[in-house]
């Protein structure tokens, strides 16, 4: 038994022998028409090479110093939380890591990016209307009633869009944010950012790289000082009411006081009045001291709550370009012509028989 084994064996790796010396020889048979597909492959690649347009990248990095914790305000912001008011302290981690890198990914930042003024061609437009004159999207609407009559302006209100506009907003996010769109850090020990942005039009590249970053900074240190800021807006509403109560209570003690000119010491009574203004500029002056080292202090938590971004490296013209060349068309054309010839050989001969 064990002998037949062998022997059945040595058959069947006889014939995977004989049938790859068998297809070998017939792909050299046809050596001729592989050779030829081959060149039309390296012919259509070269074509290729040419036809496609350079992609530009645009690269923008910038570090984040945002400062921690509360240090020496503790005491402070302990005090004015006595009195309900809430001066900050720690921002949070909300955008912290992947977080922010997400940021830049997402649609309100994009679109927000997208509506904003650029000059191209003289002109003063939306980064909307640049991608749409690359992308000769607007050469294909030109027959459709809904959309030939579309327009991006530049900081448009994007409350009053209609349906239209928000779909043709969504492909331009989508295709940005996936393919064109790059963001992140080389090290996460290292608070520096970089963004990358692709695109077949150098300036758009540029454009909407500096835009993005310019949006979104201004939202990150909005949204990270905003309790700060609303604190101090408070306070100073506190402190514009108060000067007002102050500044009446010392006119009606004038008031009082000329009425009760020349007085005759006996008649106490009718300096009431005067009295009464007398404690309610007292008061009114305390408080408004202890409102003003509080609206010093809310200043300066505001100013420590507010991070700095710090432009590092801005994208400057001639962008860095990526060119499909020629000898890569000649090599890949080639190679998947004549591997796909190959296959399409095989499997004809391989119906041939069976018919």
């Amino acid at each position: 038994m064990g002998n037949m084994a062998i022997e059945n064996d040595e058959i069947s790796l006889k014939e995977l022998i004989g049938k790859a010396k068998e297809w070998i020889k017939y792909l050299l048979s046809r050596w001729k028409l592989i050779f030829f597909i081959v060149i039309l492959g390296s012919a259509l690649g070269v074509l290729y090479s040419l036809i496609k347009k350079p992609v530009y990248t645009a690269t923008l990095s910038f570090a984040l110093e945002d400062e921690k914790g509360t240090g020496g305000l503790g005491g402070a912001i302990g005090l004015a939380s006595s009195i309900g008011l809430d001066l900050g302290g720690n921002g949070g981690g909300m955008f912290a890591g992947a977080n922010l890198t997400e940021l830049f990914k997402s649609r309100s930042m994009v679109e927000k990016t997208l509506l904003s003024p650029v000059v191209f061609n003289g002109k003063r437009i939306s980064l909307a209307e640049m991608y749409i004159q690359n992308t000769n999207w607007r050469k294909n609407w030109m027959d459709d009633d809904k959309l030939n009559k579309i327009e991006f302006p530049p900081e448009a209100n994007r409350d009053k869009f209609t349906r239209v506009q928000d779909s043709i907003l969504g492909v331009m996010f989508m295709r940005l944010s996936t393919t064109s769109l790059a963001v992140g850090q080389k090290d996460k020990k290292i608070s520096i950012v970089n963004i990358d942005v692709s695109s077949g039009n150098e300036l758009f590249a540029k454009y909407f790289c500096e835009n993005l970053a310019r949006k979104v900074g201004e939202f990150y240190i909005e949204t990270k000082s905003k309790r700060a800021r609303m604190n101090m807006v408070i306070l100073e509403r506190q402190v514009d009411s108060i000067r007002r109560e102050l500044n009446g209570a010392i006119t009606g003690v004038a008031i009082a006081n000329d009425n009760t000119f020349n007085l005759n010491p006996a008649l106490n009574v009718r300096r009431t009045p005067s009295a009464k203004r007398q404690v309610d500029v007292q008061a009114n002056t305390a408080i408004l001291a202890e409102l003003l080292r509080q609206v010093e202090l809310a200043k300066v938590t505001l100013r420590k709550e507010t991070p700095l971004i710090q432009i590092i490296d801005k994208p400057i013209l001639p962008l860095t370009k990526e060119r499909f060349g020629k000898g890569k068309g000649i090599i890949l054309g080639g190679f998947f012509a004549g591997f796909f010839g190959i296959i399409f050989l095989i499997i004809q001969k391989i119906l041939r028989s069976i018919v």
